[in-house]
């Protein structure tokens, strides 16, 4: 399906200098500098003045002293995803591609992220938030089996357990805390995972085609996600008629509903019995390895992946334009 996205002429003059953040302290660290590399070459190529930085390594302040003009944000996960640098970048005043502070913060906190969407009347699995072994063990007698047992605000599937048994409880609370003191459990829901991205801000937002995810026994875990490519990655994603349409329709509501903007990825579950879609979590900003699920999509639409990232820049802003530069 075309999602109606086009390449668009930018004039890369007028971008300016501009750096690629990447790296940085998450757990992340190593998925988000190969994000960033590739994205960095991306630019490049399109004659972008880009230039690659740690926040890890260097002053955010650098940014400002040595003239960029705006950021490419290829961080994941903490200090990148969660509102941290987005609010930094506000307050030097430079433009910054995807979310905003807000809802970058709102997105990377998964029970929140869920509390809105139940506001909504959008789906989710059911979940409880739980602070100890024993409090996991009654979330499973609650929400059955399997459960999902993961940190609130973690990404890539880091410390996250599916749960089968309620004697794996105590084990699979602990790799989640270790990561985050906020832990949730979440019902499991038997289907297919599906994911969508979104490009664009307010009415220009559009839904991006639907990938369906086939991972070996059906885990899509951390080394799936970036290291094998035993996964498949179906575009189209050979969907029943009309299913694909509302998925999209879904993830877009999901996404403006959160003040999202520029652009993010969402996750999906169809229940297998009722195919009654349900989202998982959304991320604002999604990688863009070798292995990234963005790049796919777009492909699918006829734009490549170093149009992508520069159309993704060309989009960056402030959620006080008035506070930045001029």
């Amino acid at each position: 399906m075309n999602a109606g996205v086009k390449t668009v002429n930018i004039d890369v003059k007028a971008l300016g200098h501009v750096a690629v953040l990447m790296g940085g302290r998450s757990a992340e660290r190593e998925v988000s500098l190969m994000s960033g590399t590739g994205v960095l070459a991306a630019l490049r190529s399109k004659g972008v003045d880009a230039h690659a930085f740690d926040p890890a390594e260097r002053d955010l302040g650098d940014l400002k002293r040595e003239g960029f003009a705006r950021c490419f944000i290829a961080l994941h996960g903490r200090f990148g995803e969660d509102g941290t640098v987005q609010g930094a970048l506000e307050l030097l005043g430079i433009p910054y591609t995807g979310p905003g502070v807000m809802a970058s913060a709102v997105a990377m906190d998964k029970l929140m992220t869920k509390r809105i969407w139940l506001a909504e009347g959008l789906s989710t699995p059911a979940w409880r938030q739980v602070h100890s072994a024993e409090e996991t063990r009654a979330a499973f007698a609650a929400l059955g089996s399997p459960m999902i047992v993961k940190p609130v605000r973690e990404g890539s599937t880091i410390g996250l357990s599916k749960v089968l048994t309620l004697e794996a409880c105590d084990a699979a609370y602990a790799l989640a805390a270790g990561q985050d003191p906020m832990v949730m459990c979440e019902q499991f829901i038997a289907g297919d995972e599906v994911t969508c991205p979104v490009l664009g801000t307010g009415p220009t937002a559009r839904a991006l085609p639907v990938i369906r995810i086939v991972a070996p026994d059906g885990n899509y875990d951390y080394q799936h996600k970036y290291f094998t490519d035993d996964t498949k990655y179906l575009v189209p994603a050979g969907l029943p008629d009309g299913e694909e349409a509302a998925i999209q329709a879904l993830v877009l509501k999901a996404y403006l509903t959160l003040d999202c903007r520029g652009w993010a990825r969402a996750d999906v579950m169809i229940d297998a019995r009722t195919r009654k879609p349900y989202l998982l979590e959304i991320n604002t900003s999604p990688g863009m390895t070798g292995h990234s699920l963005v790049p796919m999509s777009a492909r699918a639409t006829g734009l490549s992946y170093e149009d992508l990232c520069l159309s993704v820049l060309a989009g960056a802003s402030l959620d006080n334009p008035a506070q930045g530069p001029g």
